[in-house]
């Protein structure tokens, strides 16, 4: 991944725009690009779009959406942009919150009158830390129809998509500005490729276990649950142009992987009134939390290993989601119609597991909080028959990134923009700082699908 010097490097085909990527930040940015009449290019590196858009849930946090009108749901940029920068302890850049806030909406409802996604809100819960119900996704609520519904729509717009190509250096000259790159066939041919400007959107590291062990030390060895192809390009290119990076140790975890399928299991089975035990049958933390944080906890109970325990009326809810279905499906959501069946299903000590529950249900009895802090006021009780599921941490993806503005310009340590380079969702900086804690569910799609449509719009204008 090497930065080499434009100087007496001669072109073939010099393109306008050239998108490193097509996850939903590439995608999008060749839809606004496409919108602007530019003719645009995007390199993937796998034999068909999927990326970590294609193992997400595919749903899009946004504000005061037709969608959310329609759904009674009272909503603003300002309310969106106060509750990312409350879960990330102030972190993020203000000025980017605020501008991603105000662009997201707008974009999905783009999406859906120009190129005809077809999103609704999640209505029946909130996600941990959002003020609103603002979750927007597709009717099959996965990350795959996400992708695949904007490929089609690239491809219906006239964006060329080149899969299987990837890209092994960038071309740039002392100013920093790049000139073009080299993309490497199946074959092991290499190509040249000269473009105006260049749109990083290969998402982050979590897939490089070296810069995951030098920046996420706490989740260095643990189960990676991103594309692979994650391999920090975008950040070790720009580190090479001399762009500032910022909030390296930002990262979305997930602390309900089904284990050993690899299933994600959604986190409405906590937030909905369930309970994560370790093998000892106990309790460990406050589940109403994000799970982004719920990763590096499980990961430090024995073995690992968590159990999810929720019931029916919780399953109905996650059902909604094509993960939650394929898990039962798979058989890894166990029933068990009493707290003894439950302890044999799960090989969990019966009379820990006992002691556990009855405090629970005592404590929404009550409407107390426990020692962990969870507030169990006004939390329904868990009605046999119970779900189980046994889970693990995992690190999905990472958070930090190279510096951008709100118009997804890739920025020098004194604020100035590189000449003509752009990143978005995983190669940018997003806005959850530089904690788990810090990521509000949605951020990195946000992120992607905000920043891409920026990079794009901003590239076109270029």
């Amino acid at each position: 991944m090497s930065i080499l010097s434009a100087a007496g490097v001669e072109f073939e085909l010099t393109l306008p725009v050239v998108i490193i990527g097509a996850g939903a930040a590439g995608l999008v940015a060749a839809l606004a690009l496409r919108e602007a009449g530019q003719e645009v290019l995007v390199l993937e590196r796998d034999p068909v779009p999927r990326g970590s858009t294609a193992l997400s849930a595919g749903l899009i946090p946004a504000p005061a959406t037709r969608w959310q009108q329609a759904a009674g749901e009272a909503d603003s940029p300002a309310l969106f942009a106060a509750d990312i920068l409350a879960k990330a302890g102030g972190e993020p850049d203000p000025a980017l919150v605020e501008a991603l806030a105000a662009r997201i909406g707008p974009v999905l409802e783009w999406l859906a009158d120009r190129h005809g996604l077809d999103f609704s809100v999640i209505t029946d819960f909130r996600y941990p830390g959002h003020s609103a119900c603002r979750m927007h996704g597709l009717p099959s609520r996965s990350g795959e129809e996400l992708v695949d519904r904007l490929r089609e729509a690239a491809e219906a717009a006239g964006v060329e998509i080149l899969c299987e190509a990837q890209v092994t250096a960038l071309y740039a000259d002392a100013g920093g500005r790049i000139h073009g790159l080299a993309y490497r066939r199946p074959d092991g041919s290499e190509e040249r490729l000269g473009c105006d400007a260049l749109i990083l959107a290969c998402n982050g590291y979590g897939g490089n276990p070296a810069l995951v062990a030098e920046h996420v030390p706490q989740l260095s060895g643990a189960l990676y649950f991103g594309h692979a192809g994650n391999q920090g390009d975008a950040l070790l290119w720009g580190q090479a142009l001399g762009a500032a990076t910022r909030h390296l140790s930002g990262h979305q975890g997930h602390g309900s992987v089904a284990h050993p399928i690899g299933i994600l299991i959604s986190w409405a089975t906590m937030t909905q009134g369930g309970i994560q035990v370790n093998l000892e049958g106990s309790r460990f933390a406050d589940e109403s939390h994000g799970y982004s944080e719920a990763a590096a906890l499980v990961l430090r109970q024995p073995e690992g290993i968590a159990w999810s325990l929720f019931d029916e009326r919780i399953a109905g809810i996650a059902r909604q989601f094509e993960d939650f279905r394929q898990a039962e499906a798979a058989g890894v959501v166990l029933t068990a119609p009493d707290i003894a069946a439950l302890a044999a299903a799960t090989k969990l000590p019966e009379a820990a597991l006992a002691a556990t529950l009855a405090e629970v249900e005592r404590l929404k009895r009550e409407g107390a909080t426990d020692g962990f802090g969870r507030d169990f006021a006004g939390v329904a009780p868990l009605v046999p028959p119970y779900r189980a599921v046994r889970v693990t941490g995992a690190l999905f993806h990472t958070q930090g990134g190279l510096v951008v503005d709100a118009s997804a310009r890739v920025l020098r340590p004194d604020g100035a923009a590189l000449p003509n380079l752009y990143a978005a969702g995983g190669a940018a900086c997003g806005v959850s700082g530089s904690r788990a804690e810090g990521y509000l569910s949605g951020n990195g799609l946000l992120t992607a699908v905000a920043l891409g449509h920026a990079a794009g719009e901003a590239a076109g204008r270029a």
